[in-house]
């Protein structure tokens, strides 16, 4: 069976490679039906998105991706079918992106240190939005340093290089109550990734009070049997499983645009529940005081 569905994709308004009517004439040639645009902390590119899925004949979810950080790694919250231009929730988001600037500023002052040099500017006329490493990862590969986005990580801006520099730090609970609060829904993306299924199962019962409603079931290199763990763990704890596959673009991610089958009624549970939200008074949201690693 065909897969039609990618509930996980990322555009130049974050650190993909496409710009978002790029990624929707991409989505229409892997025969997409459904998808959902989900750049990291930032909602700039539904406009451009909505616009080319109109013209294509797609249905396009709104969507973004929240990075956070717990003890001994990462959980990143995805957010669907958001009310993205709620002021409040913008404001928040602006928070978060100047402090994704901050951090690729000070990547591109650490490599010019080892003397390797290229531009903050250059990078930022790569990224055309919100910048991400991977491009920075691109302009070490336009100026020669590097062959490949996958060798920049590993030799210079992976977790460990000398130009490493972490996030701001935001708790998954406070993402899922920043997604609520523009009406969203809040699932914990690629959850395998984390520390083991007995640690998820110790932070699933307190995101589910934060009000996270799926898990990302269906995910690019994730095994039969990872699906069936993940699987057991939605149904336990009456999650909407999701998927897709975290496309930034050729050479970033294994799995292709499309490339992981989605069940339909994923997006007919999750547009269920979107639509009790449609029109209500969302619950308010305060960002906590930054805590940004030096």
């Amino acid at each position: 069976m065909a897969n039609t569905i990618d509930l996980h994709t990322h555009s130049t308004a974050s650190d993909g490679i496409y710009s978002p009517s790029d990624l929707l004439k991409q989505a229409q040639q892997a025969g997409l039906k459904v998808l959902a645009l989900t750049d990291h902390d930032s909602t700039d590119g539904l406009a451009e998105a909505t616009e080319a899925a109109h013209e294509l004949g797609i249905e396009l979810i709104p969507g973004i991706e929240l990075n956070t950080d717990v003890s001994g790694g990462e959980i990143h919250v995805l957010g669907y079918y958001l009310e993205y231009q709620r002021p409040e929730f913008q404001a928040i988001l602006k928070v978060l992106r100047d402090a994704r600037v901050r951090r690729g500023q000070r990547m591109v002052e650490l490599l010019n240190e080892q003397g390797i040099n290229i531009s903050w500017d250059r990078v930022r006329e790569i990224a055309q939005g919100s910048v991400g490493r991977p491009h920075v990862a691109k302009a070490l590969m336009e100026a020669g340093y590097v062959q490949s986005i996958g060798e920049a990580f590993d030799k210079y801006i992976g977790k460990g290089c000398h130009a490493y520099v972490p996030r701001y730090k935001l708790s998954p609970e406070d993402a899922v109550r920043l997604i609520n609060s523009a009406n969203g829904l809040a699932v914990m993306a690629h959850p395998i990734g984390l520390p083991g299924l007995d640690k998820l199962r110790e932070w699933l019962p307190d995101l589910q009070r934060a009000g996270m409603v799926g898990l990302e079931t269906y995910y690019g290199p994730y095994t039969h049997k990872d699906e069936q763990a993940l699987l057991s763990l939605a149904k336990q704890y009456n999650l909407i499983p999701t998927g897709g596959t975290d496309f930034h673009g050729p050479g970033i991610h294994p799995t292709p645009l499309g490339g992981r089958f989605v069940p339909p009624e994923s997006v007919e549970r999750l547009k269920a529940l979107a639509a009790k939200r449609q029109g209500t008074t969302p619950p308010t949201f305060e960002l906590p005081s930054p805590v940004e690693e030096k």
